[in-house]
């Protein structure tokens, strides 16, 4: 049986926690900043956490040995 290939567009865009959660970038972070609320824009600084309901699906097809 030959080795399962990760995703690698998904191995960019996830991570995941030494709990095994699976943390993000949240997006809308990149342009057309200036009417975005200064809030808005600090709390899209911090990292997400994927909600358990998907988290089967990234570790069993696009990141196999994550």
């Amino acid at each position: 049986m030959p080795k399962m290939k990760t995703k690698k567009s998904a191995a960019k865009r996830y991570s995941f926690t030494g709990t095994g959660k699976v943390k993000y970038k949240k997006q809308n972070l990149r342009h057309i900043l200036t009417k975005k609320s200064t809030k808005r824009k600090r709390n899209l600084r911090h990292v997400g956490i994927l909600s358990k309901d998907n988290v089967p699906a990234i570790k069993k097809s696009l990141l196999p040995y994550g």
